[in-house]
């Protein structure tokens, strides 16, 4: 009876060892993968560097990859939306750089966590690279303005009448100034009544009368002359106010430029601004630096980063970051790979990795999603 027991609980100790034993055998070791990512040139988020890609979004897809075990084949394909499409259909895993995520794309894509807090904003040529052409331009068509031919007229027009009585006191002296005749006499008191508002009167009247009158006009014209400088900068300064770029307000009827298809593109077309579509950004650096156009709208890292680097000397941000937008990693809906590198994400930024990859391409100034607790 005894051996029976023993038998049978011999028996139930096999079989729960075999039925234990795969939860007692260790995991298998991770499985290596090797993922597509479609990318292009878009300093300093993606830079072919002879080959070799480099930049703020390399770097952190490259921490993410080498902690999840992956490798990674680099895509080519030129733009925004070639990058899209090869996600879409089936050419590429993953969609990395400057990728704005909006209410659209969230619809045709999913996306990682935000991988920095963008926007737009303006970059203008700068200040003391294109001064003097301009000024001197505005300066001439403020000359040539209905304002200046107003002033210009009413001179004419005040100026008749001391004419007449310089003519009338001065024609008979014999040595006048004026011409006895009434032609060319009315010309010449003319002329010496027009030239005595800018104080610079052609001569000098010999009759009491006359130089009485000189006193008289030598006020007005510097009354005259007070008036008129103050109305030519008072245009001057408005017209400078009016040409101003310090917001998208400011961008309606000058010459803007953008990158085709971008979000920046469709924010002018919704605001109704005018605008150039451009290839690419490097298109519309040589478009503010050749002076053809009067500002670029984009993501605002990327000017940023241009200004102060290749743009240094040659153009300037103004105004306020406007439109916020944060950048992720574009997957096809339902990809398994989000919630890994996702994961990934959070323990690059919470071990300090992700402030190291952020200075090193934009400096100390820190304005990244996941800083606002």
């Amino acid at each position: 009876m005894s051996r029976r027991w023993y038998a049978l609980l011999l028996v139930a100790v096999v079989v729960a060892l075999c039925g234990g034993a795969p939860a007692l055998a260790p995991p298998a070791a991770a499985q290596e993968r090797t993922v597509s990512v479609a990318v292009y040139q878009m300093t300093p988020f993606v830079i072919d560097n002879n080959g070799e890609w480099t930049g703020f979004t390399i770097d952190l897809w490259e921490q993410i990859a080498q902690r999840l075990g992956w490798k990674t084949t680099y895509v080519n394909v030129g733009d925004v939306k070639n990058q899209l499409q090869a996600v879409a259909d089936g050419k590429a895993d993953i969609a990395a750089g400057g990728l704005s995520i909006t209410a659209e794309r969230e619809q045709r894509f999913d996306f990682s966590q935000p991988i920095l807090d963008s926007g737009l904003q303006i970059m203008v040529p700068r200040n003391d690279h294109a001064t003097s052409m301009p000024g001197l331009r505005s300066f001439v068509d403020l000359l040539w303005s209905k304002s200046m031919l107003i002033w210009l007229s009413a001179a004419a027009v005040v100026a008749l009448i001391p004419a007449h009585i310089m003519w009338l006191t001065e024609r008979r002296h014999p040595e006048s100034m004026v011409a006895r005749s009434y032609f060319p006499g009315i010309f010449q008191a003319f002329a010496w009544g027009f030239g005595a508002l800018a104080a610079v009167a052609p001569g000098e009247p010999k009759h009491w009368v006359g130089r009485a009158l000189a006193i008289l006009w030598g006020f007005a014209g510097i009354i005259f002359v007070a008036l008129y400088t103050a109305n030519l900068t008072a245009s001057l300064t408005v017209e400078q106010i009016e040409n101003r770029i310090a917001g998208p307000d400011d961008l309606y009827g000058k010459s803007v430029a953008t990158v085709a298809n971008t979000t920046s593109s469709d924010y002018l077309q919704d605001m109704g601004v005018g605008f150039t579509s451009m290839p690419t950004i490097d298109d519309c650096y040589k478009a503010i630096e050749d002076g053809s156009k009067e500002a670029v709208v984009f993501d605002a890292p990327v000017l940023r980063y241009y200004v102060t680097h290749q743009g240094a000397g040659k153009a300037e941000m103004t105004g306020a970051k406007f439109h916020d937008e944060d950048y992720g990693l574009a997957f096809r809906l339902g990809s398994d790979l989000r919630k890994p590198i996702d994961g990934a994400l959070l323990a690059i930024r919470e071990d300090g990795t992700y402030q190291t990859i952020y200075r090193k391409w934009f400096g100390s100034e820190e304005h990244t999603s996941g800083e606002h607790g």
